[in-house]
């Protein structure tokens, strides 16, 4: 997915990259364009402004659907997604954004307009996502902070 790829590129970092690793690449670019060291001039502090802003969004969602952020949460997912009913969904640019009866919300990503499709027109939404989306896609959760990585 673009968006993957682009916050990939924006922060330096790799497919692999460790939740430590990533927090250090973090914290180092922040250093380089906190606003702070531009005080002298307005028009960099307003560039610096907006980098950092692009950074911690990059930085918090790739933390979101780091390997070990999923592993932390696997028991949390697959209860809700095994157990709790559908109670809303929304499909924008390829992302299904799936609420649950239990309150959690996740994203799955790069999910294909005739997947979508084949879900809302399915006899039973939850057993559709159960069988090709909730183990098939990238997800995150949006309910939570899910990662122990404290910045």
């Amino acid at each position: 997915m673009k968006k993957i790829t682009d916050y990939r590129r924006l922060l330096g970092v790799q497919e692999n990259t460790g939740l430590q690793e990533m927090k250090t690449i973090y914290r180092n670019l922040m250093k380089n364009w906190h606003p702070d060291k531009f005080a002298d001039n307005e028009e960099q502090k307003h560039e610096a402004e907006i980098k950092c802003k692009q950074i911690i969004e990059a930085y918090h969602f790739l933390v979101s659907i780091a390997p070990e952020t999923k592993l932390q949460t696997l028991a949390d997912y697959n209860k809700t997604t095994g157990t709790s009913g559908i109670t809303d969904y929304n499909y924008k640019s390829q992302v299904l954004t799936i609420n649950f009866v239990d309150g959690n919300t996740y994203e799955y990503l790069g999910v294909p307009k005739p997947v979508y499709v084949k879900f809302i027109n399915a006899e039973s939404p939850g057993r559709f996502a159960r069988r090709h989306i909730y183990n098939s896609y990238t997800y995150r959760s949006t309910t939570k902070l899910t990662a122990t990585a404290d910045v």
